[in-house]
């Protein structure tokens, strides 16, 4: 009997939300070299749909909290942010707070290691 080859298909469905919002307190020094963004108390990852709403997310992110940003890709929609803990919180605070306030995004709920 002959292995059947599984196929997958990934679809793209356009819509307004907040995937994925982390905090990540503390991390590794190594991840910071890797990454090739500056050093740290703390990263905020962002994930969002539309892609180009990284645009708006880093902006609000830099004039919110004392964050810088290491990474954003309008094609992927996603963001990285860097700071203390506190400002990469209050950075994602805002920024799920304006999306869903007023530009109706469906908010993430912000979860941290």
């Amino acid at each position: 009997m002959m292995d059947e080859k599984k196929r997958f298909i990934q679809e793209f469905v356009p819509g307004k939300q907040v995937t994925l919002s982390h905090v990540i307190a503390n991390p590794d020094p190594g991840m910071f070299e890797n990454l090739g963004i500056q050093q740290a108390g703390a990263l905020g990852i962002l994930t969002l749909t539309p892609s180009e709403t990284v645009i708006i997310a880093g902006d609000l992110a830099t004039k919110a909290a004392d964050v810088n940003l290491g990474f954003l890709d309008r094609f992927t929609g996603s963001l990285v942010i860097v700071g203390s803990v506190s400002s990469v919180e209050m950075a994602m605070e805002e920024i799920n707070r304006f999306l869903s306030e007023t530009l109706q995004y469906t908010p993430s709920k912000i979860t941290k290691s």
